[in-house]
């Protein structure tokens, strides 16, 4: 197979972040990605909990700059970046003042959820593609993992359809097991499109749980991986109405969800390979 161009999108890299169940996902998947050959980065949101100094994050000011609209009000986007000490992987942080600088992941320090989850999860979408766009760099295939990048595969597939670096694209979404409470009301006007979002809100009512997350972005990725055969059956269940490609991996196991990655790829795009 031919190197590809890589986009890994996800919530947790260490040692940006403590170690997780999640951190092969982040990590060592994308060093995997490198070392195979492939053009590869990785963006995550620049939690506030990151210390930039220890880690020397600096800002990336000609990416920094635009505002995205989230539920009709602006907000401004920061891109930072750093490089994993000893590795060769780059990571891009998307950084707002209201959504991540002053906050942690998906609950405060007390272990109250934060109320705007559905929003902070599709700035971060809006914000990692409208950063792509900029960079103009055309990524074949586009990791979304876990529920920050939920929204990732809704926008790739209405929004920015018509974006020529995101026309051969093809989105991989990997479930991962998450401790949420969401509830997002006015999912119409947090998402926008308004045809596609009254679709959505015929299965899934108006508001949305941490299930329908999951499966909003089965619905609307290319292909799916799961991590855990016993809390995401469901959703597995829900790719194969579908007939998406989905894959239950090993998130240890890199090889194979490389393979997997190609696979897609040349299923959808064999004249290119």
């Amino acid at each position: 197979m031919k190197p590809k161009k890589i986009l890994f999108v996800t919530q947790e890299i260490n040692p940006y972040v403590p170690v997780s169940a999640i951190t092969p996902l982040g990590r060592e998947l994308p060093l995997a990605s490198i070392e195979a050959g492939h053009e590869t980065r990785a963006f995550m949101p620049k939690w506030g909990n990151i210390n930039e100094r220890r880690n020397q994050l600096h800002e990336v000011i000609r990416l920094s700059g635009i505002n995205i609209v989230v539920d009709d009000v602006d907000h401004p986007l920061i891109i930072k970046v750093a490089s994993v000490s000893g590795t060769r992987m780059q990571v891009y942080f998307i950084d707002n003042e209201d959504f991540f600088a002053k906050r942690l992941q998906e609950a405060d320090a007390d272990g109250n959820e934060y109320t705007d989850n559905f929003e902070r999860c599709v700035f971060f979408a809006r914000g990692v593609l409208e950063t792509v766009k900029k960079l103009r760099w055309a990524p074949d295939i586009i990791n979304c993992q876990g529920w920050t990048a939920a929204a990732m595969p809704f926008l790739l597939k209405t929004e920015f359809a018509d974006e020529p670096c995101f026309r051969n694209t093809q989105t991989i979404y990997t479930i991962t097991d998450n401790k949420l409470t969401l509830s997002a009301e006015r999912l119409g006007s947090i998402l926008g499109e308004e045809e596609e979002t009254c679709r959505l809100a015929e299965e899934f009512g108006q508001a949305l749980t941490p299930q329908q997350l999951d499966k909003m972005a089965v619905r609307y990725a290319d292909a799916v991986c799961a991590t855990n055969a016993e809390t995401q059956a469901e959703l597995l269940d829900y790719a194969g109405t579908l007939d998406k490609p989905s894959l239950l991996v090993d998130p240890t196991d890199t090889d194979q969800q490389l393979q997997f990655f190609d696979r897609i790829w040349v299923a959808s795009n064999p004249e290119l390979d």
